[in-house]
């Protein structure tokens, strides 16, 4: 009995490594940087040959977290009944696959990301508030969640800032601060901006496009 207990085990352990095996396989195989080129050329008009947008509206993918681009697709995938509801992006994202989102994004991340430029007037108000927050008004620094040099936590699902365009920046704190955009985990980024001037959301944006 002993024997056969111990041969059980040890069969179980063999499974569960061989389960393991083919999870990570799966997993290994779920992202093609090849495909999710290929992929991309239906996303270039906006986002740019190399992921680098030729317009300040839209964003630069290029650099860009693998696990914060898969779940932003997923996010707008799911249209007004989810938290990033945009009409372009939701007609776009219904069309991919998960093994498409997967591909897409690490296509993405495995890009160069840009580096941008600071407008003079904006670099003080923009540095204060990015590296030191507001105190008065118990603005986080936002180099607390994003780094010192706007690199984010990719772990944590915080995205890669540096180089940024600033209107884009801008335009997603507004949203932020009005509740259209509210998929920041504990409403973090809600309650951030909502205690700033629309004169900081200008200035930090603008930092953060000098950032690299």
């Amino acid at each position: 009995m002993l024997y056969n207990a111990f041969e059980h085990m040890n069969k179980l352990l063999l499974y569960t490594k061989l389960t393991l095996l083919m999870i990570l396989s799966v997993n290994i195989e779920a992202a093609d940087i090849a495909k999710g080129k290929e992929k991309s050329a239906a996303c270039v008009a906006c986002h740019g040959q190399e992921g680098v947008s030729p317009s300040p509206i839209w964003p630069n993918l290029a650099g860009q977290h693998a696990g914060y681009l898969s779940k932003q697709l997923h996010e707008f995938k799911k249209g007004a009944s989810g938290n990033r509801n945009n009409s372009i992006m939701y007609g776009i994202s219904l069309t991919l696959s998960d093994d498409d989102i997967s591909d897409l994004s690490e296509y993405y991340a495995s890009l160069q990301g840009s580096i941008g430029t600071t407008a003079d007037k904006y670099l003080l108000l923009g540095q204060n508030v990015y590296r030191g927050g507001n105190m008065e008004y118990k603005i986080q620094a936002c180099m607390a969640c994003h780094g010192p040099t706007g690199q984010g936590n990719a772990p944590a699902n915080i995205p890669s800032l540096s180089g940024q365009h600033a209107d884009y920046l801008y335009t997603q704190l507004k949203n932020f601060q009005s509740q259209t955009r509210s998929n920041d985990p504990n409403k973090m980024m809600r309650n951030i901006v909502d205690r700033m001037t629309d004169d900081e959301l200008k200035a930090v944006s603008q930092y953060i496009q000098g950032l690299y």
